[in-house]
């Protein structure tokens, strides 16, 4: 694929309703555009449009309770402000805020735009579609916008795609200097995606683009037997990343995220909060099944108490632990005479 590769956005598409037919809505936008689908293109589709088209929004005024209802289950959660924000694995398939219910350009009939559950099959009946109009090879994507772990701001990514290649697996070639490649993969899908927003634009209400040069990404019949985008999603032993930092050593705790215990404990907001406030919400995820546990907190100091040594340990543990998730760290004192309660000294942490 080292040919020229050009991106149009397809403009003059007008607002999408409920019923709409998605072919018919991009043909305006190519006939707009002043092209015709050749062999070899791929259509980038915003899923916006196709939730709209498919009726997929709801008037439900808890946004929370609508993510919920559109969620496997949660990744990490930060409370902002008055609210909770959850990263979760969607019905739609990828891990993503809020699981990719959005309030933004509903085309004034508010409420809040639902993602298709099953963003393949409507990537399989645009490219259905597209065939039947023009007689030609094409790749369709549904694109969507999420946040990416570990780097600032979001991109466009491919959340369904049919009849193109959605990896380029070059493990087992060599590099450009001859060097064997043993794990690099590239998410082609989510590449040309991401390459599309650059026409799309999150603003200039232009919901789809045609990129063309990118005939060698095409897939042979029968297009359904090859990867799609929900096989992009990572899944099982290959999710190195299932909970966030933070999750992963509450849920050990017992404190799954989105559960009503991590509610009762408290969620730590996304800009942080008083080091009171976190040591007491520390305290509270210590003590959690800790049946005889109590704690008496302190300016930079916490107390805690059980009715055996063993007991005790345990507590004493689970506080330090509890600490580490809010950035800060616990140094216990030697117990008490009768090995029943322990001082525990509360600093901020070293590193993250």
């Amino acid at each position: 694929m080292t040919a020229q590769i050009t991106i149009t956005p397809l403009t003059g598409i007008p607002e999408v309703h409920e019923g709409d037919d998605l072919a018919d809505v991009l043909q305006l936008g190519l006939d707009h555009a002043g092209v015709r689908l050749e062999d070899g293109d791929v259509l980038v589709v915003s899923s916006k449009i196709a939730s709209k088209a498919l009726g997929l929004v709801t008037h439900d005024p808890d946004k929370e309770r609508v993510v919920r209802g559109e969620t496997e289950h949660v990744v990490a959660e930060r409370a902002v402000g008055d609210r909770v924000t959850r990263i979760v694995r969607a019905k739609a398939g990828p891990i993503m805020a809020a699981a990719g219910v959005d309030g933004s350009n509903t085309g004034g009939r508010g409420g809040w735009l639902l993602l298709p559950h099953d963003p393949d099959a409507v990537c399989e009946q645009v490219h259905a579609a597209a065939l039947a109009r023009h007689g030609v090879r094409i790749g369709v994507v549904l694109s969507d916008t999420a946040g990416r772990p570990w780097r600032i701001g979001q991109v466009d990514f491919a959340l369904g795609a049919h009849g193109l290649r959605v990896l380029d697996d070059l493990r087992g070639g060599s590099d450009a200097d001859g060097r064997p490649l043993e794990v690099t993969t590239r998410a082609l899908a989510d590449e040309i995606a991401a390459a599309a927003d650059l026409a799309k634009g999150k603003v200039s209400g232009v919901p789809a683009a045609l990129l063309r040069g990118l005939r060698g990404v095409l897939v042979d019949e029968p297009l359904e037997t090859h990867p799609r985008g929900r096989d992009l999603v990572r899944t099982g032993p290959g999710d190195w990343f299932g909970y966030g930092r933070v999750e992963a050593v509450r849920a050990a705790l017992g404190i799954e995220p989105g559960s009503p215990e991590a509610a009762e404990v408290g969620v730590a907001p996304a800009d942080g909060d008083t080091r009171l406030e976190a040591v007491a919400r520390a305290v509270r995820v210590a003590l959690h099944g800790v049946e005889s546990g109590t704690a008496d907190v302190g300016r930079l100091t916490v107390t805690v108490g059980a009715d055996t040594a063993y007991e005790l340990g345990v507590l004493v543990t689970r506080l330090c632990t509890a600490l580490w998730c809010e950035w800060l760290e616990g140094r216990a004192d030697p117990p008490s005479a009768d090995g029943l309660s322990a001082v525990v000294h509360v600093s901020a942490a070293h590193s993250g």
